[in-house]
């Protein structure tokens, strides 16, 4: 009997183990099958999720006057109808910058003006430039044979570039169609959330702050930092746009970038001051000088009315989750990686600051 016994209990641990292994398995299978379909979608999901956690405290407003799905409905109709028209003109604008090159380049009508006297005397590389300059100035045929070859890398990602913007726009608007379905469910995909975070932290009250943590900090920097440069680079795009500027549309993606990393928007608008003082009538040039003085300063009345109920962050974690966002998902990761670094930063903190038990 005693020799049977452990016998028996080997073969009962074993047959767990392998039970066990089978139940990882499958599981690992399901979550390897969710993956590969929700992939492709994941930077759109979390934008949309983003976008409901900022708009929930205007929907919680207008719910006790057209109820939850009213509500929700007028919302993401009015963030299509808003988002919709700017960024289909920015891209257009964009796209038809860059194409209206190719037929410029082709006909060999670019000109160029001489290079300026100060290039020549640059370290390094003024001497180059200069040349490559002139060369261009006074012979583009000749430039084109010299150094076309240069440009087709360049060219190319141009022209990807301007693709993957369009797809960005799109994307953009689609994720306010879905950020109103999220936002129609909002009390379910909290609890949700709040039953997830207390299976990982085994406390609910501790589950509870982490929810309220990330609202507050996607909140504070979605709509204090993205919000804020979102809707500068739009009344900036509005003047460029208004005074027939050939650039806008690039202007506009440019005066959004520069607004998420806090730079100043006057390094980009007084050029194109300069430039419509030369081009346009006194009037006209006046008018937007005003309109680019109101619209480069009103980040000093948003941003304490949009930011003051979110988190720090430094402006590194910003500037590098605006760039590499970027470079990751295109004009999508723009919006999603400042937010979505700034979240990681936080809990991050929260983590550290908890006494190890």
């Amino acid at each position: 009997m005693d020799r049977k016994a452990p016998d028996h209990d080997a073969t009962v641990v074993s047959s767990t183990m392998i039970d066990t292994a089978i139940r990882v398995g499958l599981v690992a299978l399901l979550v390897y099958a969710c993956v590969r379909i929700i992939l492709p979608f994941a930077f759109l999901l979390i934008w949309s999720t983003i976008l409901a956690v900022m708009l929930h405290p205007l929907h919680s407003r207008l719910a006790s006057w057209l109820g939850d799905r009213g509500s929700a409905l007028l919302i993401g109709l009015v963030g299509v109808a808003v988002m919709l028209g700017p960024m289909v003109m920015m891209v257009t604008s964009l796209a038809t910058s860059l194409y209206a090159l190719i037929p410029t380049l082709q006909a060999q009508d670019l000109a160029l003006p001489h290079p300026p006297l100060w290039l020549d005397g640059t370290p390094l590389v003024g001497k180059k430039l200069t040349e490559i300059w002139a060369l261009v100035a006074t012979n583009l045929p000749a430039a084109l044979a010299k150094y076309g070859h240069l440009l087709s890398g360049p060219a190319a990602w141009l022209a990807s570039f301007a693709g993957g913007l369009a797809i960005g726009g799109g994307s953009f608007v689609i994720s306010f169609a879905i950020a109103a379905v999220l936002i129609a469910y909002g009390e379910e995909a909290t609890a949700f959330a709040r039953r997830v975070l207390e299976r990982i932290t085994e406390s609910s009250p501790r589950a509870t702050q982490l929810v309220t943590l990330i609202a507050t900090t996607i909140r504070g920097v979605g709509l204090g930092v993205v919000g804020v440069a979102l809707i500068q680079s739009l009344l900036l795009g509005l003047g460029f746009f208004a005074i027939g500027f050939p650039l806008a549309g690039p202007l506009t993606l440019v005066a959004l970038l520069l607004g998420i990393m806090q730079v100043p928007l006057i390094l980009l608008t007084l050029p194109v001051v300069v430039y419509v003082f030369m081009t346009e009538a006194t009037q006209a040039a006046v008018i937007f000088l005003i309109w680019n003085v109101v619209a480069g300063l009103s980040d000093n009345l948003l941003r304490p009315l949009m930011l003051g109920r979110g988190s720090e962050v430094p402006m590194p974690v910003i500037l590098i989750g605006v760039i590499g966002g970027m470079i990751v998902d295109g004009l999508l990761g723009l919006f999603v990686g400042p937010v979505l670094l700034a979240v990681s930063y936080v809990l991050l903190l929260e983590w550290l600051q908890q006494e190890p038990t």
